[in-house]
């Protein structure tokens, strides 16, 4: 018994369902006039003849046929020119810009046909494809953007692994030296890890129009949680982190703020010294939400606050080797897609506060 070839896709039967954005009436106006009018021309001509002629039995009966036939050819050159300037030249008009599409120009955009701003068959095809080259061209950039960060960014990371792999081959090495050696190595690719990931979740929300979902969920159960994902660290840090949020249900898309959470955490995990001070507090003022993280870590001075939301940017330098400069990066452009603000304030060496705010 042969068996089957697992590599052949299965395809997807298509709905044959009527598009609902259809809304042109069948037969147009314009073409029903057309008809009208040759129609009335052929019965007038028809009438002066049979009215001035003698022979009126004869030649009702031939100016009869004529017509029939006069008809079927005028209804026949009418749906042929009105086919032809209502299919065939958009359609035409598609091809050369799939053509083009093909060729690796993506910037490509056909402009609706009618003027009346109804929608038939054709202008909904128009749609999807400026769609479909919409998104072909926001994957191309991501791609090259992608591309870009990842070989300036990854230079320093790969350059630390090169570095302390070729060290670990020192057959001098003690024990302890190797666990420290393989340690910075694994903390590298971590790192490298993180940025990667970093670079697509920006990319992504930069060059792609993402739409976000808003559903009703519990802001304070979020925070809670997001908070005790970093519980091991800012315990190994004897942190004094403390939490006090409302429990209220808010209309916003929580895997994206769930973004927003996890990098303002973990950056104030990060550059709080050990048995620092952590706060996250949230309040409901009048019409928004108030959601802020103070600590009492490191600090910033006006220069470094000016430009912490910028990509791959790193005011302290002391402590760039800790991440990448992305984190806050996604924040901001996460509550730019939700509408929401995110305020800064802080002091060197006496700690920051990042408020983000959002509306109910």
């Amino acid at each position: 018994m042969r068996k089957k070839n697992k590599s052949i896709p299965l395809l997807r039967t298509i709905s044959r369902k009527k598009d609902s954005r259809i809304n042109a009436p069948l037969i147009s106006v314009k073409t029903i006039l057309y008809i009208f009018t040759a129609m009335v021309a052929l019965v007038v001509a028809i009438s002066f003849i049979i009215f001035y002629l003698p022979d009126r039995v004869w030649t009702v009966i031939s100016l009869t046929g004529i017509f029939l036939v006069g008809t079927a050819a005028a209804l026949t050159i009418i749906f042929t020119i009105m086919q032809r300037y209502l299919y065939g030249k958009p359609i035409q008009i598609i091809a050369d810009a799939a053509r083009q599409v093909s060729e690796g120009d993506f910037s490509v955009r056909i402009h609706p046909i009618r003027k009346d701003g109804k929608k038939n068959e054709i202008e909904v095809l128009i749609e999807d494809f400026n769609t479909m080259v919409q998104e072909l061209q926001s994957t191309e950039i991501l791609k090259s953007d992608f591309i870009s960060n990842v070989s300036h960014e990854i230079k320093a990371p790969l350059s630390v692994i090169q570095s302390y792999s070729t060290a670990l081959k020192d057959p001098t090495l003690t024990h302890e030296q190797q666990k420290q050696y393989a340690d910075i190595i694994m903390q590298s690719t971590k790192e490298m890890s993180e940025m990667i990931s970093n670079i697509l979740k920006l990319n992504k929300l930069e060059h792609q129009e993402i739409s976000p979902v808003s559903t009703p969920y519990p802001i304070g159960e979020q925070l809670r949680r997001c908070a005790l994902h970093y519980m091991n660290w800012w315990e190994e840090k004897e942190i004094d982190f403390q939490i006090d949020v409302v429990d209220i249900m808010i209309p916003y898309d929580d895997t994206l703020l769930e973004l927003v959470w996890n990098n303002l955490i973990s950056n104030a995990v990060k550059f709080t010294p050990e048995k620092g001070a952590i706060r996250l507090t949230s309040w409901v003022d009048d019409t928004v939400l108030k959601v802020e993280l103070r600590d009492s870590g490191v600090g910033m001075d006006e220069e470094t606050m000016k430009n912490i939301f910028d990509k791959f940017y790193q005011g302290d330098v002391s402590h760039s080797t800790k991440g990448n400069g992305l984190g806050l990066a996604l924040v901001k452009r996460v509550l730019e897609l939700v509408d929401g603000e995110i305020q800064v304030s802080s002091r060197v060496e006496e700690g920051t506060a990042f408020t983000v705010i959002l509306r109910l």
